[in-house]
């Protein structure tokens, strides 16, 4: 069961007040004349199409009192077209209101359009703001389904609140004006009742089938999620046999979707026949009204027809408003959940009027660092190092000590809870993510390559770069060869997270993409631990030459990788134990010497 209560009605109100307030901006860019003068056409194109479509019926009258012969109770102007020429109007009528409907629709679709474009975007980029630790928290199968729905409630909302909602208002006032001065009073007092009662049983029952729909998002969503975080661990799931166990989670997920949307059907059934009630009871209300005047001989047979039409003419806008009114309250729903996401503030920001990382000679210092990533549970604990330009610093220690952390927080994917990160004499608080992140390169434990060509997965570190370039790096990767290899060479496809490589291939094509971005600041997190003995001695002779002049920070587990660093430091329990070289650590006789002897003998047997 949810944990989150449910919002009131009032809420609900003024969320959804809140959400229109926020997608008004859109429909009127402030930076774009063009797209106001589009705006403003299709609004006048739209009043044009709906004038018209509520005279239409008065051509259908004069044609049908000429040819009953009692056009002598009509205007000169109805008697001079005469039956023939009224139904020619009748039709030209008809045709100029689908006419100026469509030249709505087609000049708003540019606005719709860039709308669309600008959230979808502003929507993208706020997700890579936030922190890895939202990331981290979050499915991401439940957030791209909650982007997916915003977005769409934009376009539904863009397109029907400004051409059914606004179009019927003035409609429905047209025809009340009409039916009040043409007729009698007593046809627009039953017409707004009629509206009245519509509007209103409309809207209760689906404030009442929200709650039934929203319910349906949370199974759909849950469903998805089990799906997708299914299907990202297809390996796993085949190693332990769960296809069936996987298949029962889903089922069971679907099991509540299906029991949402079986109530959401039944509603809809309610909702649609309680409508038909009232717009059937007034329209013959009024074709009985309009009958007895015809009866009585104060209204003409064109009369009834005319009232027959504008009844029949409200009544599909009226129809339909019920599925357009659901639509937008869900689409408000779905709206509101997208701009929940976009209020989310990012946990790191650059500071106001940050300058760029100005870097010198590539020097790191840790400053007596300390962090958790819960307040309860510290990570670091008062962690300091250095690390002249053009060294290289090894970081080992047992799991959980705090070593790939270190590299999270000169990345800044988190800030510092005291102490201080400075590259160069520059606090990295201080300066911007974008050109901190442009001067470290990163090979990470687990290289995770994008569903596209190995060309474009290496070529990432700079898309810039030409070819020839791109292959070099391959080569200084010891990747080149097997490329070379593959049918469709670099421009094989690598498979969703690169699952059509093995392990040491995609850490290779990692590599290759860091030795193309060509930082001043390596950060190496187990960059060899899924290779071969023989590839990682070949790999660690092309880290070695990319390290020359260049600041490195290993961070290892398998301490031969790191034997040559300048300087070694051992966490434990997020403090630093013991630092040196790997000659003074192991004449120490310390925790160093004995995790290097014990691989040692590991690697003999």
């Amino acid at each position: 069961m949810s944990d989150i209560s449910e919002p009131s009605a009032q809420e609900e109100r003024a969320n959804g007040l809140r959400t229109i307030r926020r997608v008004a901006p859109y429909l009127w860019p402030a930076d774009n004349p063009r797209l106001k003068t589009h705006v403003i056409a299709s609004m006048a194109a739209l009043i044009l199409s709906k004038v018209i479509a509520v005279i239409t019926p008065v051509f259908y009258k004069g044609a049908v009192d000429g040819l009953s012969g009692e056009a002598a109770l009509d205007p000169a102007w109805m008697l001079a077209l005469g039956a023939i020429g009224l139904t020619v109007a009748y039709g030209m009528a008809r045709l100029l209101t689908v006419g100026f409907q469509q030249l709505r629709d087609a000049l708003f679709a540019r606005v719709g359009q860039r709308a669309l474009r600008r959230l979808a975007l502003e929507t993208f980029q706020h997700i890579h703001a936030l922190s890895l630790r939202y990331h981290i928290t979050r499915k991401t199968g439940g957030l791209s389904r909650i982007i997916e729905r915003g977005v769409k409630g934009v376009e539904f909302l863009l397109r029907f609140l400004l051409f059914n909602i606004v179009p019927l208002i003035l409609e429905l006032a047209l025809v009340a004006i009409i039916l009040a001065v043409v007729f009698d009073i007593w046809y627009m007092v039953v017409l707004l009742i009629t509206i009245a009662l519509y509007v209103g049983f409309t809207f209760k029952v689906t404030e009442w089938r929200v709650k039934i729909r929203r319910e349906m998002n949370r199974q759909d969503t849950d469903a998805n999620q089990k799906a997708i975080d299914s299907l990202l661990n297809f390996e796993t799931v085949k190693y332990f046999g769960a296809e069936g166990r996987e298949a029962s989670r889903y089922d069971a997920a679907m099991r509540g979707y299906e029991s949402a949307a079986l109530k959401t059907a039944y509603s809809l059934a309610f909702l649609n026949f309680g409508q038909s009630l009232i717009i059937t009871t007034s329209l013959v209300i009024v074709m009985v009204m309009a009958a007895f005047g015809v009866q009585n001989g104060t209204l003409t047979v064109g009369d009834f027809v005319m009232v027959n039409a504008y009844m029949i003419q409200i009544t599909l806008p009226l129809n339909f408003l019920g599925s357009v009114y659901r639509e937008i309250r869900q689409a408000l729903v779905d709206m509101g959940e997208m701009f929940t996401l976009l209020g989310q503030p990012a946990e790191v920001t650059d500071a106001p009027n940050a300058p760029p990382l100005a870097i010198k000679g590539g020097e790191v210092h840790l400053d007596n660092v300390e962090f958790g990533y819960d307040e309860t549970r510290p990570i670091l604990r008062g962690v300091s190092a250095h690390v002249p330009p053009g060294n290289t610093l090894a970081i080992v220690g047992p799991s959980g000590s705090g070593k790939s952390t270190i590299g999270r927080l000169l990345f800044r994917f988190y800030d510092v809870n005291a102490g201080a990160l400075v590259i160069d004499g520059q606090d990295i608080r201080e300066i911007t993510q974008e050109s901190l992140h442009k001067s470290i390169g990163v090979v990470p434990q687990d290289t995770v390559l994008f569903n596209d060509t190995i060309r474009y997965n290496i070529a990432y570190g700079n898309p810039d770069a030409p070819f020839e370039e791109v292959e070099e790096a391959a080569r200084a990767a010891r990747i080149h060869d097997f490329i070379l290899s593959l049918p469709d060479g670099y421009d094989t496809t690598v498979g969703e997270r690169g699952l059509k490589l093995s392990g040491g291939e995609k850490q290779r094509v990692g590599i290759a993409r860091t030795l193309l971005k060509d930082p001043p600041i390596l950060l190496l997190d187990e960059a060899t631990s899924a290779l071969d003995s023989q590839t990682e001695a070949d790999i660690q002779d092309s880290l070695r030459r990319l390290g020359d002049g260049r600041t490195v920070i290993t961070i290892a587990h398998r301490l031969s990788t790191i034997a040559h660093a300048d300087e070694i430091i051992v966490l434990e329990k997020g403090q630093v134990i013991e630092r040196g070289t790997h000659e003074a650590l192991l004449s120490a006789d310390g925790h160093y010497a004995a995790m290097w002897h014990r691989q040692s003998a590991e690697e003999a047997v």
